[in-house]
C-alpha cells in the first residue's frame, strides 16, 4: 500500500459505498479474515460491501490509485484459502453479499442472470419455481455465493451429467483491475466471435478481476428422481458398476458417488440425521433423474441394479422408497467433510484422475499411508463419474501435533496423483493452500503463460495476491521456476 493515510482511503471508499457499505470494527471484520477451516488468517483495514457493479468499479479504481490490495470474498465456504486476505497490512476485503439480485430468468432461452452475491441455493429455488433446473450443487450451496462458485470453477455432485461451473456459464460481467467493466453477459449457446474471454475468469479465483454477474444455463426440471445406495467390494467394483450403469442408463444418470467405510462412519458418528443402509465397506450413492413423467424410472433403475448384482460388481442395493430416505442418503455424502472436521485434524486432497485410474490411486494411497504414516486414517469419497476424488487423511494425535506431517502427506498423495496423470485440484481451487504444489506439479511452460496473463491484466499485483500465482511472479516480469 502507498503512504496515503488510511483515513483518506476510508473517506474515498465511503464516498462510493456509503457508511452501510463499510465494516471497520474488528469484530465485524473477523469472519472475513479467516477461512472456513480456520487455517488461514489475514488482515484488512476495511471490509467493503458494494451493492452494484458501478460501486465495485469505483472501489477498484480507488484501490488502483492508492496501491491497495483487494481480496474478493463470497460466501466464505472455500477450502483453499482463496477468499482469505494475506497476513499483511494495508489491504481491503471486497465482500459481494449485497449484490444479490436476480436480474433475469428466461424460460425460453433457459438462462438465469444473477449478481455475484446471490447464494447458490436461492438461485436453485428461483429456477425450480420457474420449472427449470440449475444443476450446480454441492454441500455448501446454502451459503456459497455464485460469484465465488464461478471464480473457483466449482464442481459438485452433478458434473457427470451437466458439467462443472465452467460448462454452465454463458456469460460474465467482470470488473478488471483498472476499474473497467468487461460486459460479456451474453446468453448465446454458440458464439465464435473472437476469444472466449469469460473462460479466463472462470477458475481464476479473483486474481484477474472481480466477477460481478453471471449468465447461467438452465435445464428442464426433473419430475422424477430416484436415489439408491449400492454396496460394492471396493473401488475396482465401483468403477465397473459405473461403466455398466452409464452404458445402460447414461441419459438418466445424474450422480455416482463413491464412499469409503471411513467416510461413511465419520458422517454417521457426527450427523444424527444421516441415513445409510450399509456399514463397514465401500458403497456407492447413485441418483438418476428424468424430466419426463412417462419414463418408468424406478423400474429402469431396479432392473439395472438387478443385473449388476447378478454380474457381481454390486453386492447389495437399497433404493430409496421416500423422498426423506433419499435425502438421508445424501446427508451422509454431503456431510462427509463436516463429519471429518469433527473427527479430528485432517489433510484434504481434492484431486482428479482418469476414471480408469481411480482404483490404482486409492490403493496406492492406502498402501503409502500404511507404510509411511501408520495411524493415519484415509477418508476417501467423491465423484467417480468425473474422476474427482477427495482423498483426505485424518491424522493420529501424534501426527496432528507434528507441523511437518501435513506437508509430507501432501507430497505422498500428490506424487501419486502426478504418477497417475491426474490433477492436484479438481474443484476446490488453488488459493493459498495449493500454490506451492501448483508450481511443483505444473510445467514451466504452463506456469509461464499463467504468469504472463496475470501481469498483463494486473501489472501492479493488487488482485488477490498470493493466490494461484506467486506474488513475486505476478509483478517481477519473470517466471519463478
Amino acid at each position: 500500500m502507498s503512504s496515503t493515510p488510511t483515513s483518506e482511503l476510508i473517506a474515498r471508499l465511503t464516498g462510493v459505498v456509503g457508511d452501510a457499505g463499510l465494516i471497520l470494527d474488528a469484530p465485524g471484520k473477523a469472519p472475513f479474515l479467516r477461512d472456513w477451516r480456520d487455517v488461514f488468517h489475514g488482515q484488512a483495514v476495511a471490509v467493503v460491501r458494494p451493492k452494484s457493479t458501478a460501486e465495485v468499479a469505483g472501489v477498484v479504481r480507488i484501490c488502483a490509485e492508492f496501491g491497495v490490495v483487494i481480496t474478493p470474498h463470497g460466501g466464505g465456504t472455500g477450502l483453499a484459502g482463496g477468499a482469505t486476505p494475506l497476513d499483511a497490512p494495508g489491504q481491503i476485503v471486497l465482500a459481494l453479499d449485497r449484490m444479490n439480485r436476480v436480474r433475469d430468468l428466461d424460460i425460453v432461452d433457459n438462462v438465469l442472470v444473477a449478481e455475484a452475491g446471490c447464494v447458490l441455493q436461492s438461485l436453485q429455488v428461483a429456477a425450480e419455481e420457474a420449472g427449470r433446473l440449475l444443476p450446480l450443487s454441492f454441500a455448501a450451496e446454502g451459503s456459497a455465493q455464485i460469484g465465488g462458485a464461478i471464480a473457483t470453477n466449482a464442481g459438485g455432485v452433478n458434473v457427470l451429467r451437466y458439467g462443472s461451473a465452467r460448462q454452465l456459464v454463458l456469460g460474465l460481467e467482470v470488473v478488471l483491475p483498472d476499474g473497467a467493466v468487461l460486459d460479456r453477459l451474453r446468453r448465446l449457446r454458440k458464439d465464435n466471435a473472437g476469444y472466449d474471454l469469460k473462460q479466463m475468469f472462470i477458475g481464476s479465483e479473483g486474481t484477474l478481476g472481480i466477477i460481478t454477474a453471471v449468465s447461467l444455463r438452465l435445464f428442464p426440471r426433473p419430475v422424477q428422481t430416484q436415489a439408491a445406495v449400492v454396496a460394492v467390494g471396493g473401488p475396482e467394483a465401483a468403477v465397473e458398476l459405473y461403466v455398466r450403469l452409464n452404458a445402460e442408463m447414461g441419459e438418466f444418470l445424474s450422480s455416482f458417488e463413491l464412499i469409503s467405510a471411513a467416510a461413511c462412519k465419520v458422517s454417521l458418528d457426527h450427523l444424527p440425521d444421516a441415513n445409510w443402509p450399509f456399514r463397514g465397506g465401500w458403497s456407492v450413492l447413485v441418483e438418476v433423474a428424468t424430466s419426463s413423467p412417462e419414463v418408468p424410472l424406478a423400474d429402469i433403475l431396479e432392473a439395472a441394479l438387478g443385473r449388476a448384482l447378478e454380474h457381481g460388481c454390486a453386492e447389495d442395493a437399497v433404493i430409496a422408497q421416500t423422498l426423506a430416505q433419499g435425502q438421508g442418503f445424501w446427508r451422509v455424502r454431503e456431510g462427509a467433510s463436516e463429519g471429518e472436521r469433527a473427527a479430528g485434524k485432517s489433510v484434504k486432497h481434492d484431486v482428479s484422475t482418469p476414471i480408469s485410474r481411480i482404483p490404482a490411486l486409492i490403493r496406492a494411497v492406502e498402501a503409502g499411508l500404511a507404510e509411511r504414516f501408520p495411524g493415519a486414517r484415509p477418508n476417501i469419497f467423491g465423484h467417480v463419474g468425473d474422476g474427482n476424488m477427495h482423498v483426505n487423511v485424518i491424522l493420529s494425535p501424534a501426527q496432528a501435533n507434528d507441523p511437518q506431517a501435513p506437508e509430507r502427506i501432501n507430497r505422498l498423495v500428490h506424487d501419486l496423483i502426478a504418477a497417475e496423470g491426474g490433477s492436484i485440484t479438481a474443484e476446490h481451487g488453488v488459493g493459498q493452500y495449493r500454490i506451492a504444489d501448483l508450481y511443483r506439479y505444473t510445467s514451466p511452460v504452463d506456469m509461464g503463460v499463467m504468469e504472463q496473463l496475470k501481469r498483463m491484466l494486473d501489472p501492479a499485483g493488487l488482485m488477490n495476491p498470493g493466490k494461484v500465482i506467486s506474488s513475486a511472479a505476478a509483478v517481477d516480469g519473470g517466471a519463478t521456476h
